[in-house]
């Protein structure tokens, strides 16, 4: 629900300051300036600017929440603390690391960690039956941080394809305007003529620019996420290894 809302408000707020833009700072600007060129490239250039708008938000919102998933101190010095605690057999100090860590890492151990303490004090269980439940702890931890690692990069995939498919339509548009321009009693009006050609022009331009961006952020955050889901396999593997050492 609150992912919805975050993505409407981003919706909503997007298009009103793109054709707020549109309308009172193009639509003003001297004929001769660029602001007023773009005015001529029709309002899907406010469309455009909405995107764009769309991808610095939520390019901006990926970066903050990758740099959270990772934890306060680099994952790689964390590592090294964690096995540290759980070979001398102290799980206790172990869980004390990963919620001093936090992130996304440090959740799904600390789950698998908490669990296994628990189980400690319980009878009934043997071996393979603590390390069962560890692991499925684990893999439950697991699903439950993925979903929060991907959140709107399928946002970002869509508008790279929808930003493009707009320029195409500015295209399309300010061509039929060209066409018709020329049209006109048999001979090219050159106002129409060069209004058409614009709008054909700024949208292509437009619709390019902003999937070029989009795209090159989903790739980028993409490899991130999988760095860090290659960081939490192996983690959560060595965890496992060395749990089962210590299992009664």
């Amino acid at each position: 629900m609150k992912q919805g809302i975050f993505n409407t408000m981003v919706f909503v707020i997007a298009f009103a300051i793109g054709f707020a833009v549109y309308y009172g700072v193009f639509g003003t600007a001297p004929k001769e300036s660029i602001l007023h060129d773009l005015y001529s490239g029709g309002p899907l250039i406010a469309c455009l600017m909405a995107l764009s708008i769309m991808v610095l938000t939520y390019v901006v919102e990926r970066l903050l929440s990758l740099r959270k998933a990772q934890g306060k101190a680099a994952l790689p010095k964390f590592l090294t603390v964690l096995v540290k605690h759980v070979n001398d057999g102290d799980i206790t100090k172990a869980v004390a690391a990963c919620d001093a860590q936090r992130g996304s890492l440090a959740n799904i151990v600390r789950s698998g960690l908490a669990r296994f303490n628990e189980m400690r004090t319980e009878k009934g269980l043997d071996k393979k039956d603590k390390m069962a439940e560890v692991k499925r702890v684990i893999e439950e931890a697991t699903m439950l941080e993925m979903p929060i690692l991907e959140k709107n990069l399928i946002a970002l995939s869509t508008i790279a394809s929808i930003a493009t498919m707009v320029g195409l339509l500015g295209t399309v548009i300010g061509m039929i305007r060209s066409f018709a321009a020329l049209a006109k009693a048999g001979s090219a009006d050159a106002v129409g003529l060069s209004r058409g050609i614009s709008e054909a022009l700024f949208n292509t331009a437009g619709g390019i620019a902003i999937a070029i961006v989009a795209i090159v952020a989903y790739n980028f955050f993409t490899t991130k996420i999988d760095g860090m889901t290659y960081m939490i396999d192996e983690a959560s593997k060595d965890i496992l290894e060395n749990l089962q050492t210590k299992a009664e």
